[in-house]
């Protein structure tokens, strides 16, 4: 899913959750939190995972000259 996609579905979620008759308005500000929560979370396992793999792109041609792989 393209980060554009992403962030319509993220606001259209949003969006619904505010509509919903039978959330208290707490509720609903604790629901869209925790949304925003898991965005940033996910956001940052993504980034986490790329400079893994870069670091990993980095030393493959070093263990292989070592003879590790």
């Amino acid at each position: 899913m393209s980060s554009h996609k992403h962030h319509e579905h993220i606001q259209k979620i949003k969006e619904e959750v505010q509509k919903a008759p039978h959330l208290s308005e707490q509720e609903k500000s604790d629901t869209i939190k925790r949304l925003e929560e898991w965005v940033a979370e996910d956001k940052a396992e993504g980034l986490l995972y790329e400079e893994l793999f870069e670091i990993t792109q980095g030393i493959k041609p070093i263990l292989a000259e070592l003879g590790l792989l």
